[in-house]
């Protein structure tokens, strides 16, 4: 039935009928001005928002009418930390034997409709196979349902770093893998690398500038990229028009990356004060991923559920970030909303919501990481990010008042993507 009302409104939109959609809202979030204005209408023609005004406009007899006076409207939220290919299960290390990226393919389609429904319009997807740019590409052409997607694909790692597909493997399998999927060693390498994944259709670029919890090396810390290969993925990445994001566990790889130019640090579990003062100094955003920390921990917990290497890396470094994330945020540092959606379950991602406001951010505040500051991270907040004349229509809402209870940010009872309405209650 979602197919069928999507491809409807889709249909009746390239047929020219300008019917205009008018959206009464009880209380709708204004994520400029951390602000909630009360019974406000979002008038949406195309995909495009048109109006917003107070009170409750009269709809024509010809348009539609959406009534959610007793819900609380806001933007499609945005999730700047997502793999979309995946899920985390105990059987991973076996399964890149045994799936095929048809396999991938198939899977992916599930998760992405999982995260649409829950809310999210708008993800970066920051690290795959290559598969990730295909599903966003099917979803662009209307063929899969799913949110809005901003793909990196392979991230470019060290030999023997956290994107080293061989890690763990028997010698006669090793080999030497190189830029084509993404392990880099060296200037030139490095280079290449940038340009291979703008040539296969990347949004952007994810590097992995220190050690990482689920491969399979010893140490999920230390710094693996040196600081003339990182200049050299940020200014080639600049030169092709494209974004860097950085996953930085360890200190030392976290401030190689601010000072070189990243746009992002992933995680930033062991960040210093140091780190945070260069954060502040560069503008550079911080994407928390408490959810992903909190997943792994207790994941580990389970006998067997990862291999012992893992299993102790992501004990250690798993229940740290949500207090990382609090200390950043008395810093002043600039915050953008990432969960790692396949770390845990898909469809999940509200859960971050919760962890944010435990460490002592204000729901709207927030809401405002993951609508406002994404859209600015990712380079469309003049497309998308909150309910203005002139966006795109991102809606959704929520059944009740979550700044009552953060808990119903798990209720999504309405979701238009582009104009499109996806999920109705």
């Amino acid at each position: 039935m979602r197919k069928l009302l999507a491809l409807f409104a889709i249909c009746t939109f390239v047929s020219g009928y300008a019917q205009k959609t008018f959206i009464y809202c009880g209380q709708l979030i204004d994520v400029k001005t951390n602000t909630v204005k009360k019974e406000m209408t979002i008038i949406v023609e195309g995909n495009k928002i048109v109006d917003v005004v107070s009170g409750y406009t009269t709809a024509a007899s010809t348009d539609k009418l959406v009534d959610l006076k007793t819900k609380t409207v806001m933007p499609g939220l945005i999730d700047c930390h997502v793999h979309m290919e995946s899920q985390v299960t105990p059987h991973d290390f076996e399964d890149q034997f045994k799936l095929n990226p048809a396999d991938y393919a198939f899977q992916s389609i599930g998760f992405a409709d999982s995260t649409l429904m829950a809310g999210f319009t708008t993800v970066r997807d920051v690290g795959g196979s290559g598969v990730d740019i295909s599903l966003r590409n099917a979803i662009n052409k209307g063929l899969v349902i799913g949110p809005r997607i901003y793909t990196s694909g392979k991230p470019l790692s060290s030999t023997g770093g956290h994107g080293d597909p061989t890690n763990g493997l028997r010698d006669d399998l090793l080999g030497d893998p190189g830029p084509s999927v993404g392990v880099v060693n060296g200037v030139d390498d490095c280079i290449k690398a940038v340009r291979m994944r703008y040539k296969e259709g990347c949004d952007l670029i994810k590097i992995l500038a220190t050690g990482g919890v689920l491969s399979l090396e010893k140490d999920g810390s230390g710094a693996q990229l040196s600081d003339e290969e990182l200049k050299a993925i940020i200014q080639t990445a600049k030169d092709y028009g494209m974004r860097v994001a950085a996953h930085a566990h360890g200190a030392m790889g976290i401030k190689r990356a601010i000072k070189a130019g990243v746009n992002s640090i992933e995680h930033g579990t062991y960040m210093d004060d140091e780190a945070i003062q260069l954060f502040k100094q560069y503008g550079t955003w911080y994407v928390p991923t408490i959810i992903a920390g909190k997943s792994v921990a207790d994941s580990a917990k389970k006998p067997g559920y990862f291999p012992a290497i893992i299993a102790g890396k992501a004990q250690a470094v798993g229940p740290l970030i949500q207090g990382t994330f609090a200390k950043a945020y008395k810093a002043g540092v600039k915050i953008a909303f990432g969960t790692d959606a396949g770390v845990y379950a898909h469809g999940n991602n509200w859960k971050e919501f919760v962890y944010m406001t435990e460490a002592g951010m204000p729901l709207l505040e927030a809401i405002h990481c993951a609508t406002v500051n994404a859209a600015e991270l990712i380079g469309i907040n003049d497309m998308t990010g909150s309910i203005e004349k002139g966006k795109l229509a991102d809606i959704i809402a929520i059944d009740g008042d979550p700044l009552k209870d953060v808990q119903l940010m798990s209720k999504v009872i309405f979701v238009m993507k582009d104009g499109v309405t996806y999920k109705r209650l």
